[in-house]
């Protein structure tokens, strides 16, 4: 039987670290189905600031898959193993989706490793657990291409998804390359999720960006979070559904530049 009050084992990850070598470092995850390109949009001003550290979901951009379900707890601690490989004691985190979840845990457990986070268009508890574990069963028999068509829906509104072709048709094609065990065991970790206890917990100044057309984790949820965390301010964005930064690419560079301080002191 497991020891209840163990350390989680931590999931292996892989990652990209780029940018200035001496700037405070900046991790970003990657929601549920995408891989680290989600971040293209931001990478070109966050990189002037920041050293980037870029991982990749389990199954994701075809990094491994380990064998499921997996935890928060379990991603969570792949990150600061990731850290800790890399020498760095405290970073600056960005997540969208299942990264923020990764994102609110790390902060919440770990407050001393975080300086400032940065939670887009995510949820500290997205019931029910059924629809995550009959997701990741229907991946498991049918394949990734049976869940796109509703993925991408979730993720671009109509109108953006009619004016941009070419990046809806890459985002597609970026989930049926994702690894369907991969994708089932996140799903679990989803399924299993439930952060609102521990918002108190986090300390680190934090900018919340919901998509006010989001129907995966709408305003709302963004506001739970924003209302939990102290001091936490709360951005919705107009004509945004689930990847916003994506569709609205320089509101959100802007909100999250303007938060993380630029690579000023704040996080030096």
């Amino acid at each position: 039987m497991s020891d209840p009050g163990a350390a989680p084992r931590p999931l292996p990850l892989t990652a990209s670290l780029e940018g200035p070598a001496g700037a405070p470092v900046l991790v970003l995850g990657d929601s549920l189905g995408t891989s680290r390109a989600v971040w293209d949009p931001q990478v070109p001003a966050l990189a002037e600031h920041f050293r980037l550290l870029r991982f990749e979901l389990p199954g994701h951009g075809g990094a491994a898959a380990p064998a499921g379900p997996y935890s928060i707890a379990g991603l969570g601690a792949g990150v600061l193993a990731l850290l800790d490989q890399h020498g760095i004691e405290q970073a600056a985190y960005c997540g969208i989706s299942l990264g923020g979840m990764i994102g609110m845990w790390l902060a919440a457990e770990h407050q001393s490793r975080i300086a400032a986070l940065g939670l887009i268009c995510t949820s500290a508890y997205l019931p029910p657990s059924s629809a995550w574990l009959a997701r990741a069963d229907q991946v498991a028999a049918a394949g990734m291409a049976s869940i796109c068509g509703q993925s991408i829906g979730r993720w671009f509104t109509a109108a953006f998804a009619e004016r941009e072709p070419a990046v809806t048709a890459a985002f597609a094609a970026d989930l049926e390359r994702t690894d369907a065990a991969g994708y089932a065991g996140c799903c679990a970790a989803i399924a299993a999720m439930d952060l609102r206890s521990r918002l108190g917990s986090i300390t680190a100044p934090s900018l919340v960006i919901a998509g006010e057309q989001d129907p995966a984790t709408p305003p709302d949820h963004g506001a739970l979070i924003a209302s939990g965390i102290g001091g936490a301010r709360l951005v919705v964005l107009a004509g945004a559904a689930h990847l916003a930064n994506v569709s609205s690419p320089d509101e959100v560079t802007t909100a999250l530049l303007g938060h993380l301080g630029g690579g000023s002191n704040r996080l030096g």
